[in-house]
């Protein structure tokens, strides 16, 4: 009876160790548990520093483009980081893909005949992205600059590899593809260190021009913003219909633009009036005839 009871816990541990001996070759042979780990830490590693890399990146590229020495802007920062960004981040997926076993061969082998398909599908993109570096390259603007694109004014507040993003003067956020922009003439009236008003003021024939230029010659240099240097100019433009036209030709930094423009235009008419000038309107005079 003893000698049954040994033999069956003998068979018993043989199964045992049986069963184990085939989970351990089942594991050697296949489902690897330490190995899925190491490549789950591995892969997180390499996201990690992907991330880091890219951050370390951005930082060095705004404080390089803080620095104002004007040959490497914001713009250009942000466009570099973009490209460096998804550059890295291509790297980072491609390695952890690998990591993990996944054979890229037939992906890549697909990506040239895809390629081509979306070539033509994106045309329009790939036009951007190309005329993005232009614009990056040649800097026409700064973020904070005030632009006319084509018949578009506005603020420059935001650029990416696509597209230019303009906050218009009533606030409105205007969008334009970086091949509409590039396409366009770009007039940017920040980029200066003044700027000249083109301002008229027209007066009656029976007026004196002298007195008449001596009084917005006044007007004008008595505002503070006005530059002394160039020196103002207010000489007689054109001879109308029915006035003659003075032109107003002052400096003054970008800033102050707006502000001397409409500051001159509500003052002008009361200085004339004060001298005995006055500004002629559309008049017609009709003469009755009696038969």
């Amino acid at each position: 009876m003893l000698l049954l009871e040994t033999t069956a816990d003998v068979l018993a541990d043989a199964d045992i160790v049986s069963v184990v001996d085939d989970i351990s070759n089942g594991l050697s042979n296949g489902f690897h548990i330490p190995k899925i780990v190491f490549s789950a830490i591995f892969a997180v590693i390499i996201l990690i520093v992907a991330k880091v890399l890219c951050t370390i990146i951005k930082h060095s590229l705004k404080k390089l483009a803080g620095q104002g020495n004007g040959k490497f802007t914001l713009i250009m920062a942000q466009l570099v980081w973009k490209l460096c960004a998804t550059l890295i981040w291509i790297i980072a997926i491609i390695s952890v893909l690998g990591i993990f076993g996944i054979d890229l061969t037939p992906v890549l082998a697909g990506l040239g005949i895809t390629g081509v398909v979306l070539g033509f599908a994106l045309q329009e993109s790939i036009s951007s992205l190309f005329c993005g570096v232009m614009i990056a390259l040649n800097n026409p603007f700064r973020v904070g600059d005030w632009v006319d694109i084509g018949d578009i004014s506005g603020t420059v507040v935001a650029m990416d590899l696509m597209c230019v993003t303009l906050s218009a003067g009533d606030n409105k956020k205007i969008t334009m593809n970086n091949k509409n922009v590039w396409g366009n003439t770009i007039v940017n009236y920040s980029y200066i260190e003044r700027r000249r008003l083109d301002m008229t003021v027209t007066v009656r024939y029976t007026d004196n021009l002298e007195t008449a230029k001596t009084a917005i010659r006044g007007l004008i240099e008595s505002y503070p913003e006005v530059l002394k240097d160039p020196a103002v100019l207010v000489e007689v433009g054109a001879y109308n219909d029915s006035s003659i036209s003075i032109y107003v030709r002052p400096w003054v930094k970008p800033s102050d633009y707006w502000p001397v423009y409409w500051r001159f235009n509500a003052e002008i008419l009361n200085t004339l009036r004060a001298n005995y000038l006055d500004m002629p309107f559309n008049q017609m005079d009709v003469h009755l005839i009696n038969d």
